[in-house]
């Protein structure tokens, strides 16, 4: 798939920071697009309404394709955020983020994948870094991302020879998605490092155009050095993030977030 024009695409989270950038530019690039999100757009890009946690993803899936005639990419991108420490027990925060970000990509993928064989198509599953590289107070959007990435590697394995699957890994881009965690006191900043959002659907991009459908692709240069770490030095990884978390504990970052008490109180307890 060395070029995008005339190619049938879907992209999920369609309205949102990557979904509208993402669509805009497949469209420029001579691509037939559709989007699905929970509110439906008439143009220029079609978007079809659909509740990605819900029994009504195979339906909406099969509007979408048969408007398109057929599909040759399906971009994985709605998620959702928020803060989750990983001490406490799980909540409705952390059940929504596993359904959204998790379930609803093998959801629509499962839906997509007859007419993506078909179409000898492509699936690119927008990750993250801290599905490799996590960070704390955030577990279950570093846990959704990991096993979404685990469930891309099962999928590679199982159609792999006739669909290509290949993972994004963005860092952190200025997005509502951090709202509810910054809310919270729980900032990622200063923690992980802001990246720009025309980076990220560049690699989404190079993702679906390349030659040979490649497995994991990071948005920076520094995002590969940072994946590298993570994969091959684990400990050295930990420490990083670590000394950084530190840090940001010292400077009374999180003093005022009653999610992150557990972890300012230690910290105080340790000097």
């Amino acid at each position: 798939m060395s070029t995008l024009h005339g190619r049938r695409v879907l992209v999920t989270g369609a309205n949102g920071t990557f979904g509208r950038l993402l669509c805009s530019r497949l469209a420029a690039e001579g691509a037939v697009v559709a989007g699905l999100d929970l509110v439906a757009v008439d143009a220029p890009v079609p978007v079809f309404a659909c509740d990605l946690t819900s029994s009504a993803v195979p339906a909406v899936v099969a509007a979408a394709v048969a408007h398109l005639g057929g599909l040759d990419l399906l971009v994985n991108n709605a998620g959702v955020g928020g803060p989750a420490p990983a001490e406490l027990p799980p909540d409705e925060v952390v059940a929504r983020q596993l359904e959204v970000n998790l379930l609803a990509a093998w959801r629509t993928t499962a839906a997509a994948l007859p007419a993506l064989e078909a179409a000898r198509g492509r699936v690119v599953f927008v990750a993250s870094r801290m599905a490799v590289l996590p960070l704390p107070l955030a577990a279950a959007y570093g846990v959704s991302k990991r096993a979404l990435v685990a469930y891309a590697d099962a999928l590679r394995l199982e159609v792999g020879s006739h669909v290509g699957v290949s993972v994004v890994y963005p860092s952190m881009v200025a997005s509502p998605i951090h709202d509810t965690t910054a809310a919270a006191g729980l900032s990622l900043q200063g923690v992980s490092r802001l990246e720009p959002v025309e980076g990220v659907v560049a690699a989404i991009l190079r993702a679906a155009t390349a030659r040979r459908p490649p497995r994991d692709v990071a948005t920076t240069r520094r995002g590969r050095l940072e994946m590298a770490v993570a994969r091959h030095f684990p400990s050295l990884a930990d420490a990083m993030v670590r000394r950084t978390v530190a840090s940001r504990l010292a400077a009374a970052a999180f003093d005022d977030a009653p999610l992150a008490a557990g972890m300012v109180r230690r910290h105080r307890q340790g000097r």
